[in-house]
């Protein structure tokens, strides 16, 4: 026998007589409803799971340290991203967005990129995904995007009909389709694919000079993808390989880097550039607005207990420290109230106090009560104003950043046109003049098996002519060859 370990307790604290047999009436008679801690163990069993997340379901992650490389104070004044050297300690998560709990690592989709800063000013969370664009740009539609990825409500089953369905008819996911069926739909392992923020946000420095900016984690590691046959053998192999990846790497100490980088636009050129540059579905050319070098993000320890400090981790992109902010993009618009409340649904009013959640700065508002509260502020006014040195708000030390709104009509409506806002510009010089001739031949091979399965011939037919082929002619070809249909123009 090995050493022998501390006394069991109930979880008040008292001693407990048996780890294995429940309390009886007599040798052979019934289980006694007072033997509380077989009560407590059963309760607490049915009850140790939350709600799981709506999407970005699985996943895995782990924590690490962001350093300033650069000096961007001329574009911000957010403490943590001023001093050369400075280090920050973070969390990163990353996962698949339409799996279950279970689903395969290697499974074609959108992988998420989560970091959570603990910096001296609060918690900044940047949430994006390993691609630079989204598959919508209006949050209106997000919920649809997700239903139409997930299960049908009568069968319980996924369809690709559904998905198609939903993408042909939203000529805006083309930019993200396309780099989904490519063979960065299946990326190796979560170390070798980048990250981006996709959404735009706002920098302003200390002089009150505003600036648009896209954020870049470009891994050191090298990109290296899955061809969809790799892909498909590893499911039967090990359906958490990148959870296991990233898990083994940290701990033989071949700690994971990322550089980040930003693109900046200047406020001025938003109104006049040739797109409209707060689209989620479209890049800024690194020709126009070139990657500026920040600093790097090194994850260096695994967590020591995954439900604590993974599946509970909750990301929200309202949180931003002084320095950043939103932009006009509707996307982080609606993701700035759909994130905390998915948070606040699935762990609680006050999620927050986690440790994994928790700020290390110090927290400071009126909010009160709800379950599992257990910081307090001992006798703390709980309102506002009030007389008895409550918390203040700095209205003179820190204002909301925001823009110029012209106009004071509301309306829906789709955003303000550029010349150049047409949806298959960029998906089209992705495909022509970023990938090699096996990028899209592989890429046409995962559209045509993808649209093979289950999808009706409508719907084939509207994804060649209506979809591919505007955004090129020969892909448009070459899928309908794939498929066996009249290709566009005949």
């Amino acid at each position: 026998m090995g050493d022998q370990g501390p006394a069991t307790t109930t979880d008040a604290g008292t001693p407990v007589s048996s780890d294995e047999f429940s309390l009886t009436a007599g040798p052979g008679g019934p289980n006694l409803l007072h033997d509380v801690y077989l009560v407590q163990k059963l309760a607490r069993f049915a009850r140790e799971r939350v709600p799981d997340r709506v999407y970005h379901v699985k996943g895995g992650g782990a924590f690490g340290y962001f350093e300033v490389t650069d000096d961007v104070s001329q574009w911000t004044k957010a403490a943590f991203l001023n001093g050369v050297g400075k280090r920050t300690q973070l969390l990163t998560r990353f996962s698949t967005v339409a799996g279950e709990e279970g689903y395969p690592d290697s499974d074609r989709d959108v992988r998420g990129f989560a970091v959570k800063f603990y910096t001296e000013q609060g918690n900044y969370d940047m949430v994006g995904n390993n691609t630079p664009v989204f598959f919508v740009r209006d949050p209106m539609k997000f919920p649809d995007f997700i239903h139409s990825q997930e299960r049908l409500p009568d069968s319980g089953l996924r369809s690709n009909n559904m998905q198609w369905d939903f993408w042909t008819l939203s000529p805006e996911s083309a930019h993200q389709v396309t780099i989904l069926m490519s063979d960065r739909g299946t990326p190796r392992t979560w170390r070798h694919m980048h990250g981006f923020s996709s959404d735009t946000y706002m920098w302003e420095n200390a002089g009150g000079e505003k600036f648009w900016v896209k954020y870049h984690f470009t891994t050191e590691q090298g990109v290296q993808n899955m061809t969809d046959d790799e892909a498909r053998a590893m499911r039967a192999e090990d359906l958490d390989c990148h959870r296991r990846d990233l898990r083994e790497a940290i701990g033989r100490g071949e700690h994971p880097v990322w550089r980040v980088g930003v693109q900046v636009m200047p406020y001025q050129d938003a109104p006049s550039y040739r797109f409209n540059p707060f689209d989620v579905t479209k890049v800024w050319p690194h020709g126009d607005y070139p990657v500026m070098p920040v600093g790097r993000m090194v994850l260096d320890r695994n967590p020591e207990n995954f439900f604590a400090q993974i599946t509970q981790a909750g990301f929200d992109v309202a949180n931003m420290v002084p320095g950043i902010g939103p932009s006009p993009d509707r996307m982080v618009l609606g993701r700035m109230f759909a994130y905390g409340d998915s948070n606040r649904y699935r762990t609680g009013p006050n999620y927050e106090q986690l440790p994994v959640n928790r700020p290390v700065s110090e927290v400071h508002n009126y909010n009160k009560d709800g379950p599992m509260r257990y910081h307090h502020t001992n006798g703390q006014p709980v309102y506002a104003p009030n007389s008895y040195g409550g918390p203040r708000a700095d209205w003179q030390g820190h204002h909301d950043p925001g823009w110029f709104v012209e106009g004071s009509d509301i309306m829906r409506t789709a955003y303000e046109a550029h010349k150049e806002d047409d949806d298959f510009i960029q998906p089209g010089t992705l495909y022509r003049q970023v990938m090699t001739p096996t990028d899209r031949d592989h890429l046409v091979g995962n559209i045509v098996w993808h649209l093979s399965q289950g999808v009706e011939r409508f719907i084939q037919e509207r994804a060649i002519h209506d979809y591919w082929a505007r955004v090129d002619h020969d892909l448009g070809v070459r899928v309908a060859q794939g498929l066996g249909l009249a290709a566009p123009g005949q």
